[in-house]
């Protein structure tokens, strides 16, 4: 977008010189091939190299679109992403990326940690976000992440891919359009988290920038259980709060999506209880949850892990649906419909077979694969199909279990002041720490 076809080929020449990649141009870069020319594609950097980078591919695929750079503290990672993507360069610090003139935007991959403030320092710097879920590390983080687009006037998608699976739309619209009468309870579960994890020390390989890939979270030492597997960032808390997070954002942005239409907001009472791993692994984000809330206008939502929505056996039919180990489970007066990556099930063939033509009220469409809809909305500069305000609200709701659960108190959601009352140690829980100079990036 922001380089012409003579300058592309010029930095593609030198670039591959340098990065030591192959320097010949294919045809579909020159615009052949029915491929919009460089200087009409979205450009994006990808933040983060690990797993879920893998995302990156629908933009390689997608003829609007490019990633141009890789980065990561991990060489080996970022230097293999670029080879495989085509992208021409590398970082290991995501400031040098997003201070790119030809950079369109970026995509956060990153621990949950880094989510909030690369996506927030990229807004500054002029770039449009799809950042992974779940959304902040704190609910302080969390509020000040509406900056992105209300101050920054960016372009944000999250990454709660399931936006764009058809079924799952389908499914919330026979929800909205009344097939199963007033909603008077909402069942949610996500997989549980992990306890263990080794707390043997390494020594730092080389290419790897420890202190790059702590960032903003606390001194610790490096360890392959830490820093290289997955597992490591997801269930120890200086990095994420679990998988009632790391998990529980898919279902709860499916019921979000659907409290939005309706303004529902999030729910304003909360106990939960859960289980969180003895101090002598190196997990302990909490690996069970049970979650009972209230909305103001008194629809209560149920949200646990798999394994406990499965031994309480509290929701409805929850034995025709077992099979789906995440599921947001809407059940009304007149029965129940089911959502998950896995598929739509309903109380009723009946209502199955309104799926294709529920009613007139219908969520707006992704226009693609995820991917595929952000860069859209770069180019159209109207918001995503999972846009900030929702990931806010979704990603509260699952920080509040957390909360709660290390409180041991029943909380009070303000939705006006968007603040915990009646409650110090938990509004006292909504802000972490952050190693500087990193905290920088939240002003």
């Amino acid at each position: 977008m922001k380089v012409n076809r003579q300058n592309f080929l010029k930095t593609s020449a030198v670039l591959s010189a340098a990065a030591g990649f192959p320097s010949i141009i294919p045809a579909s870069a020159l615009g052949k091939n029915g491929k919009a020319s460089p200087s009409n594609r979205v450009t994006v950097g990808a933040i983060g190299c690990g797993g879920r980078s893998g995302a990156c591919i629908e933009y390689v695929r997608y003829d609007k679109s490019e990633v141009i750079a890789t980065c990561d503290p991990n060489t080996e990672r970022r230097v293999r992403k670029a080879q495989e993507w085509g992208a021409k360069s590398h970082y290991n610090d995501f400031r040098e990326l997003i201070a790119r003139d030809d950079l369109d935007a970026v995509h956060v991959a990153t621990g949950d940690y880094w989510h909030v403030p690369i996506s927030i320092a990229a807004a500054k710097a002029g770039k449009d976000v799809y950042c992974e879920k779940p959304l902040g590390l704190s609910l302080e983080q969390n509020l000040a992440s509406r900056q992105i687009v209300d101050k920054y006037h960016r372009v944000f998608q999250y990454g709660t891919q399931q936006r764009s699976q058809q079924h799952l739309r389908m499914g919330i619209d026979l929800v909205l359009n009344g097939h199963i009468g007033d909603v008077k309870e909402v069942f949610v579960w996500a997989p549980q988290g992990g306890s263990g994890g080794s707390l043997a020390t390494e020594p730092v390989p080389e290419g790897f920038d420890m202190n790059m890939w702590l960032g903003p979270a606390p001194e610790a030492p490096f360890s392959a259980a830490r820093c290289l597997k997955g597992s490591g960032v997801w269930y120890n808390y200086d990095y994420a709060i679990g998988f009632i997070a790391g998990w529980g954002a898919h279902p709860v942005d499916q019921l979000q999506w659907w409290a939005d239409e309706l303004n529902l907001g999030i729910p304003v009472d909360y106990k939960t209880t859960g289980k969180i791993p003895t101090p002598d692994g190196l997990f302990n984000a909490a690996t069970h949850w049970d979650m009972e809330a209230v909305y103001a206008n008194g629809i209560k939502l149920w949200f646990t892990d798999t394994h406990t929505a499965m031994a309480k056996k509290q929701a409805p039919d929850i034995e025709k649906i077992g099979k789906f180990g995440n599921c947001t489970q809407f059940v009304g007066d007149k029965g129940w419909i089911a959502v998950s990556r896995s598929g739509l099930a309903c109380s009723s063939e009946d209502i199955r077979r309104k799926a294709k033509d529920p009613g007139p009220r219908r969520l707006a469409p992704s226009t693609g694969g995820h991917g595929t809809d952000f860069i859209n909305s770069v180019l159209s500069r109207k918001q995503p199909v999972a846009n900030l305000e929702s990931a806010i609200k979704s990603d509260t709701i699952c920080h509040l279990g957390d909360i709660g659960i290390r409180t041991g108190e029943a909380l009070k959601w303000d939705a006006k002041k968007e603040t915990v009352v009646g409650s110090e140690a938990a509004v006292k829980m909504m802000h972490r720490d952050m190693r500087a100079p990193f905290d920088k990036l939240m002003i």
